[in-house]
C-alpha cells in the first residue's frame, strides 16, 4: 500500500474521531480520554507515511503540539476551558502542519465564540440555574477539518502560489 493512501485513510481516521469527539460533547460536555488518546497517538503513524523526519521535524512538531497544549492548560486552570477539549486540541495540533497552527487556531476561536453566542441565546429562550458549558470540542473539530482539508485535500492551492 502507498504511503499517500496510508495518510489519506489515517486523515479520515482523525476526522471521524474527532466528529465523534464533537458529537460526544454536544452530548455529554465530555470528551473520552480514550478518544483523545487515539487521536494523539495515530499522529505517530501518520508522521511517518506523511515523511515527517526523525529529526528535526518530528521534534518540532510535537513542541509545537505541546506548546499550544501547555497555553490550553493554562485556560483549563482558570477555568475557561474543559479538561477534555484541552486534551483534545492538544491531539488535533499534533496532526497539523506548522504553517496551519495560527489559522486553525483562529478559525477554532471563531467558531468558539458563534457557539458561545448560540449556546447564550440558548440560555436565555431556556433559562436554567445551570452554568453555560460551551461544547468547544466542536469548534475544535471544525477548525481540524478545516485544517486538514486546507493542506492535504485542497486541490486548488497551487492556484495563485509562486
Amino acid at each position: 500500500m502507498e504511503n499517500g493512501t496510508i495518510a489519506l485513510g489515517l486523515m479520515a481516521l482523525l476526522g471521524l474521531m474527532m466528529v465523534a469527539a464533537a458529537i460526544s460533547d454536544i452530548r455529554s460536555r465530555t470528551i473520552s480520554n480514550e478518544l483523545n488518546a487515539a487521536i494523539a497517538v495515530l499522529a505517530i503513524p501518520f508522521w511517518i507515511v506523511s515523511g515527517l523526519t526523525l529529526w528535526p521535524d518530528i521534534p518540532i512538531q510535537f513542541g509545537a503540539a505541546l506548546l499550544v497544549f501547555l497555553i490550553f492548560a493554562g485556560l483549563f486552570a482558570i477555568g475557561a476551558m474543559g479538561g477534555g477539549d484541552v486534551k483534545m486540541i492538544g491531539g488535533v495540533m499534533l496532526w497539523i502542519p506548522l504553517p496551519l497552527f495560527l489559522p486553525m487556531l483562529m478559525v477554532m476561536a471563531i467558531g468558539g465564540g458563534i457557539l458561545s453566542a448560540f449556546m447564550l441565546i440558548y440560555m436565555k429562550l431556556r433559562p436554567s440555574d445551570k452554568a453555560v458549558e460551551v461544547p468547544y470540542g466542536v469548534a475544535i473539530a471544525a477548525a481540524g477539518l478545516w485544517a486538514l482539508h486546507q493542506h492535504y485535500l485542497n486541490q486548488f492551492q497551487a492556484i495563485g502560489s509562486t
